[in-house]
């Protein structure tokens, strides 16, 4: 395995077309620094234009998954910046073109729910405590709705986030915020099997897959129809030709 970046509290590594994120301090609950924010952004950048992966594992050491995020900005300006580099996180994290699998081994609040819900597979231990707590400082979790419409029911998940209050990742698994409950010491072999699985798919239609399908849901019905001839008739083409 080589290691990419070892910035203090998460560690970057790669692998077998594998990324892993693994967020390391656990003492501080596993909450992600500004710090930590660049170097993943970082990555993911780089990514973006010179593919080495097919998949991103997002991983944690510790008892607890994350409780949240480092909250330094103490005037409008500087609260503003960091609010920004959180958001360009989370809109990296949605739409990079690896295939991102959250390994939710502990406990999950806030910044750490939304970006575990975030990934494409969201598997979580049915031991974890998981909750949208801002609310109980009077904080309206903007960051996390700006999606959270995208992966719930409004009814299932509007009362969540109001009310502030912990809930079960079953719970979670019924209102579609995560992908699977799993017993806590099969969480990780089944993270693994899972993306043995991706790797096995073949690699340009797994990357077109998760483009269309991320444009169809902020897309109409209608323009979905023409973006899917086209998609298609190129997918087509690119398998007849054996490319």
């Amino acid at each position: 395995m080589q290691t990419i970046n070892t910035t203090r509290g998460v560690h970057i590594s790669h692998a077998d077309d594998v990324l892993t994120f693994t967020l390391d301090s656990p003492e501080n609950g596993n909450e992600v620094s500004g710090a930590m924010m660049d170097a993943m952004l970082a990555t993911l950048g780089e990514l973006a234009h010179r593919p080495t992966s097919r998949v991103l594992r997002l991983r944690a050491n510790g008892p607890v998954f994350c409780t949240g995020r480092e909250r330094a900005g103490r005037d409008a300006a500087a609260i503003h910046a960091e609010v920004a580099r959180l958001l360009a996180l989370k809109q990296a994290l949605r739409t990079t073109r690896l295939i991102t699998v959250a390994e939710v081994q502990g406990d999950a609040f806030g910044f750490g729910m939304g970006l575990a819900m975030l990934c494409d597979f969201t598997l979580v231990a049915s031991t974890a405590r998981l909750a949208f707590p801002e609310m109980r400082k009077g904080l309206p979790p903007a960051a996390i709705m700006a999606y959270l419409g995208n992966y719930g029911l409004p009814k299932a998940v509007f009362p969540l986030v109001l009310l502030a209050r912990e809930f079960t990742p079953a719970r979670a698994l019924a209102a579609g915020l995560v992908t699977e409950v799993c017993a806590p010491q099969v969480l990780a072999s089944s993270a693994a099997a899972l993306v043995d699985s991706i790797l096995a798919l073949d690699a340009v239609g797994v990357r077109d897959c998760k483009s269309f399908f991320l444009e169809a849901s902020e897309a109409s019905v209608a323009q979905n129809f023409l973006r899917a001839n086209d998609a298609l008739t190129l997918s087509t083409l690119r398998l007849q030709s054996g490319s």
